[in-house]
């Protein structure tokens, strides 16, 4: 691991918030991330800490560049060069802890700020002690509502009312209200159960408490535990639709792992934070109201001659969570969690 700080104030100035993006291969999108920063900056003294995981492109060469000192100015930035993919918690604890910021953004590098969308997300984070995160309302490049407040963790009533499709019998704005996801519009500021970890806004004293992003999760499923976390310890989470950010989404992932990989890292992700926080009788009852769901699709789309390729993966996930449910041992779950963790690496 290196560590690089550019600009004159880097060293000299105390900064109210860091910014903190974990990069792999970040490229253009990286690029544009941090240009929308400094376009969009906040009010207060920042700083921006961007933290490598053995990018392959040049995107490390481009952080020292001149193109960048001059699109940065006076921003104080700093690098950790990480000499393999340490994944997006340890990375994201990596510059916490570097940090002495009292406000932390986390951002991920495939996102674009709008204006002053930082600015209200502090403002936000500080309309009340209790508050320990706020998140924006993320939308995709096209301008349409991407989700990012869910339940956390789900309940299987939930699962099956969505997965289903039984909530069409229910008014909108009830089932917005019951479900949130993709069926709440996002369009009011209160808080909520669990925000997305694509652009986050913590305090420090919520970091100091509760701990930072577990590190047993490589990607995937660590915004949901860490969210959970904050609950269980007494903060509120806020989301704050006036702040709104650009998300491309699992653009790194998709070029590192490819579409299917990406999705079993996404469902395994999920269901390994329920593992860990749920007991057992309540992580059975929602893996078999996931594989209902996934097993009632998979032979709707089988009898149709479409792609199985989808359901096939949650199912064969959701039956190694069911023997883990049903009575896994302690040695057979630690050789579980081993070769999972095993497998991220890769």
């Amino acid at each position: 691991m290196r560590i690089g700080r550019r600009g004159p104030a880097a060293a000299a100035v105390t900064v109210e918030l860091s910014v903190v993006i974990v990069n792999w291969n970040g490229g253009g999108l990286l690029r544009r991330c941090l240009a929308c920063i400094v376009q969009h900056a906040p009010l207060v003294p920042y700083e921006v800490i961007v933290v490598d995981n053995a990018s392959t492109d040049a995107s490390v060469a481009w952080l020292h560049s001149e193109e960048a000192h001059a699109l940065l100015g006076e921003t104080p930035l700093r690098v950790i060069e990480n000499q393999e993919n340490r994944g997006f918690s340890q990375a994201n604890n990596q510059a916490i802890t570097l940090s002495n910021a009292p406000l932390l953004f986390l951002l991920n590098p495939d996102t674009e700020v709008r204006p002053k969308a930082i600015d209200t997300l502090i403002a936000g984070l500080q309309s009340a002690r209790t508050i320990g995160a706020c998140g924006p309302r993320l939308v995709n490049p096209d301008g349409s509502l991407q989700p990012s407040v869910w339940h956390n963790p789900p309940a299987a009533w939930e699962i099956l009312l969505s997965g289903l499709k039984i909530y069409r019998l229910l008014p909108p704005r009830l089932r917005g209200r019951l479900l949130l996801g993709p069926h709440w519009d996002h369009a009011q500021r209160r808080k909520v159960p669990r925000l997305s970890g694509a652009a986050l806004m913590v305090k420090r004293r919520v970091v100091e408490q509760v701990g930072g992003l577990d590190e047993r999760f490589h990607m995937y499923g660590e915004d949901a535990e860490w969210c959970a976390r904050m609950i269980r310890d007494g903060w509120v989470l806020l989301h704050e639709p006036e702040a709104v950010v650009v998300h491309h989404g699992s653009q790194s992932s998709i070029r590192r792992w490819g579409n299917a990989e990406t999705l079993r890292r996404i469902i395994d992700g999920q269901l390994r934070f329920q593992s860990y926080f749920l007991p057992r009788r309540r992580l059975l009852i929602n893996v078999l109201a996931s594989a209902t769901v996934s097993g009632l699709a998979h032979l709707r789309r089988s009898a149709r001659g479409q792609s199985t390729d989808e359901t096939g993966i949650a199912l064969e996930l959701y039956r190694k969570y069911l023997k883990y449910a049903l009575g896994m041992t302690a040695r057979e779950k630690l050789m579980a969690e081993k070769i999972s963790e095993e497998a991220t690496q890769s």
